[in-house]
């Protein structure tokens, strides 16, 4: 099913980012590609915030954020109040993060997988429907919790 996607990297993920909004754009989702259009050096918090922006405001959407690693992606995206990012390096954490912990943006590190995992990733990712129940209450716990940290 077709979706709408939010991507963005920082110069150590530009290719891999490349590479996953032609997948992407071939299976027809909606890519909107944030950044960087270069290889020139960024700051990944600046494109972090920029698409988990995007996808707190468009509900039903995805966000994929690509560094060297993933990790300093995947902090900053953490940071942003309804935001829950997840790094993965396999589909079975791609599956299991969607399922039970309702990510809405997953973090890759082009480093660390190579293309063909990293697409197979995406496709998990965003295949993959939240299941609700017992997890919708851990999910709540998760946003409350921050929320009463930072009043």
């Amino acid at each position: 099913m077709p979706q709408t996607v939010f991507i963005g990297s920082d110069h150590a993920g530009l290719t891999l980012k490349s590479a996953i909004i032609a997948h992407m754009a071939q299976a027809g989702h909606d890519v909107n590609d944030l950044g960087p259009a270069t290889a020139d050096s960024v700051d990944y918090p600046n494109f972090a915030m920029a698409v988990c922006v995007k996808v707190q405001a468009t509900p039903g959407s995805a966000g994929i954020l690509v560094c060297g690693t993933g990790i300093g992606m995947s902090m900053a995206a953490n940071r942003i109040p309804g935001i829950r990012a997840a790094l993965c390096v396999n589909e079975y954490l791609a599956r299991m993060t969607r399922l039970h912990n309702d990510a809405n943006v997953l973090c890759l590190g082009e480093r660390v997988v190579g293309e063909g995992l990293a697409l197979s990733i995406v496709d998990v990712f965003l295949a993959t429907a939240f299941e609700g129940g017992r997890h919708q209450r851990r999910i709540d716990l998760i946003e409350t919790c921050c929320q009463s940290i930072t009043a």
